[in-house]
């Protein structure tokens, strides 16, 4: 009878985290755009110094993603939600301090491995394709941002720690904090002349791109200040020992080492992607970084957002021995993600060109560089929310052989179609390959998860009700932006105009999909018919 009134509270506390995490997401989202915009509007979308800049992050990414709270942060949660079902917050914080240590003593020894061995990574893994003189900047801007992996190699777990305890508002925010710093570097550390921002004159240090990195290293300070407050709250201790054999730290580990594998195998499509783009034109990398993030825009708000939220749930649900609570609520937030992204991603592809010319490119033929890239990736858009469900849904199962597995397949076909369609493509072909990759990894996670639980999957319905309205809605965006009475008009009223018509696609096609998203908020109260 208690096991039922947790759950309870579990399942209304869900539906307000999805929320909340939507909300700060999105917010962080604008900042994001804010900094990206002012990124490329100073150095320019084809500078060689901000294809360095962006290059240079995908080692120190690798580290985050493989250790500071990505393949770590979600091997922890389901192994702290049950210790908190079963031994209380003491054990959970305990348990905690012991991986923070191990994890930040980690990532400081592999940091110094990469330090002295950064020529190396430059030349043969990252940017093979630059000038020696971009070759050493990429280097230069590597070195730096290994500071900010340090702390993000506590912040990050900080956010696993407090997602565990159900807390989401301060992780929310953190990132937010992150492109504060970051605008603060482009903004004020880059600039070798004051910036006039309206009433406002900033001061402008010279420091050019290393300016950025700077910045990069403030954002991770902030991103890591924001959430100590809630480990206060949450009566957090911090103890000096790690102790390998601790059974709590065995069953992480023993989680850990597929997920680092599986993260591995994700990080070396972001590798791999520059360093063939390194040998195209002056600007591929930042197009193809470009169009990844406004891709990720929708999919963090999306789908990053339910995955989060419901791996703690999943995790104490299936702990509880609930099968029929889990696939209810596995189910639920498939049928949700489809009701959203797959509009969403249509009309986004039938828009968004007036407006990436308003914000990033104001030349035509930068922009269309950016927009092809972002309408590839966008393609993929469903198939990438849908991995983080079915990822998370075997991992809340404290299964992390099965995402490997899937993950192992899909990097060795990445590959191959890279390799092959930039022959045909040019840089295109990058974005393209990563779409059927990473889609097709869904879908095979997907189809074994439905062998272990019949029914899981079953969302056709959805699917039907959210493509057909939408992709009528997207057409009518895409020739109304043709008409010539529209192209006239100035870039400005063109990106208002397509706004408009994007948001009105949507108010068309939700009462299609209501039912499913507004199950979304009732995740755990409802069962599979």
């Amino acid at each position: 009878m208690k096991k039922t009134k947790i759950k309870a509270r579990a399942f209304s506390h869900l539906g307000r985290s999805a929320i909340i995490l939507a909300v700060f997401f999105g917010i962080d989202k604008i900042f994001s755009f804010a900094r990206s915009m002012i990124i490329t509007r100073q150095f320019g979308l084809s500078s060689f110094e901000l294809d360095a800049f962006n290059a240079a992050n995908n080692i120190p990414d690798l580290l985050s993603a493989l250790i500071s709270g990505g393949a770590l942060g979600v091997a922890l949660i389901p192994v702290l939600s049950e210790y908190m079902e079963s031994r209380g917050r003491k054990a959970v914080w305990d348990l905690f301090s012991r991986i923070l240590n191990f994890a930040f003593l980690v990532t400081g020894l592999i940091a110094l491995v990469v330090v002295l061995i950064a020529p190396w990574l430059a030349e043969k893994l990252i940017v093979g394709g630059f000038s020696t003189e971009y070759q050493q900047l990429t280097v230069d801007l590597m070195r730096l941002d290994m500071i900010a992996i340090m702390i993000f190699s506590i912040s990050g777990l900080v956010m696993a720690g407090l997602q565990a305890n159900q807390h989401f508002l301060l992780p929310a925010l953190a990132p937010t904090m992150y492109n504060i710093g970051q605008i603060f570097g482009a903004l004020i550390l880059a600039p070798a002349e004051p910036t006039q921002l309206g009433p406002i004159t900033l001061p402008g240090y010279g420091l050019g791109i290393h300016g950025l990195v700077y910045g990069v290293i403030i954002g991770a300070a902030m991103h890591l200040l924001i959430q100590t407050p809630a480990l206060k709250r949450y009566e957090f201790k911090w103890a000096p020992r790690v102790n390998l054999r601790d059974p709590g730290v065995r069953q992480v580990l023993t989680l850990l080492g597929p997920r680092v594998l599986t993260m591995f195998f994700i990080q070396t499509f972001y590798i791999y992607r520059d360093f063939l783009a390194s040998f195209m034109d002056q600007g591929s990398i930042t197009a193809l970084n470009l169009g990844w993030f406004i891709m990720q825009v929708p999919e963090t708000m999306l789908g990053t957002t339910i995955a989060i939220t419901i791996l703690p749930t999943i995790s104490e649900i299936f702990s509880s021995g609930d099968i029929d609570q889990f696939k209810a609520t596995v189910n639920g937030a498939i049928r949700a993600v489809l009701a959203l992204t797959v509009p969403v991603g249509l009309l986004l592809i039938a828009g968004m060109f007036p407006m990436v010319q308003a914000t990033y490119a104001p030349d035509p033929i930068e922009a269309a560089r950016v927009v092809l890239a972002t309408r590839i990736y966008l393609l993929g858009l469903t198939g990438h929310a849908l991995l983080e469900i079915s990822s998370r849904s075997f991992y809340s199962q404290q299964d992390a052989k099965t995402p490997l597995i899937a993950a192992a397949i899909n990097a060795a076909l990445y590959f191959m179609i890279a390799s092959l369609f930039t022959k045909w493509f040019d840089f295109a072909g990058i974005a393209l390959a990563n779409v059927l990759a990473f889609s097709l990894e869904a879908l095979l996670l997907l189809y074994l998860l439905n062998r272990r639980f019949p029914g899981i999957t079953k969302s056709f319905n959805t699917l039907i009700k959210a493509l057909l309205p939408s992709a009528l809605a997207a057409l009518g965006v895409y020739f109304i932006l043709q008409l010539p009475e529209v192209k006239s008009l100035s870039i400005l009223t063109q990106a208002a105009v397509s706004s408009g018509l994007m948001l009105l696609g949507l108010l068309i096609s939700a009462p299609f999909v209501w039912k499913d998203i507004k199950q979304l908020l009732q995740l755990g109260k409802r069962t599979i018919a």
